[in-house]
């Protein structure tokens, strides 16, 4: 979803979706203020799944390893 936004206000695509057809709304979603921002929350979306793409291969790796098991001990 992050890419899209991102991406999506500085393609063709933008201006010719349905909402672009009214005229004062055509005015807001055309604005380059409007697509930055629109482009911005995009790019924090991407940021935050990344961030917790991390968090949870990080958890995945320390429960692999288990301090129960005898695992990883050495005599």
């Amino acid at each position: 979803m992050g890419l899209l936004l991102l991406v999506l206000p500085w393609s063709d695509f933008w201006e010719a979706n349905y909402f672009a057809a009214w005229p004062l709304v055509r005015g807001i979603l055309t604005n380059n203020f409007v697509r930055g921002g629109v482009s911005g929350l995009g790019i924090v979306n991407l940021v935050v799944g990344f961030a917790e793409l991390a968090v949870v291969l990080s958890a995945r790796d320390r429960s692999s390893v288990s301090l129960g098991d005898g695992a990883g001990r050495s005599m």
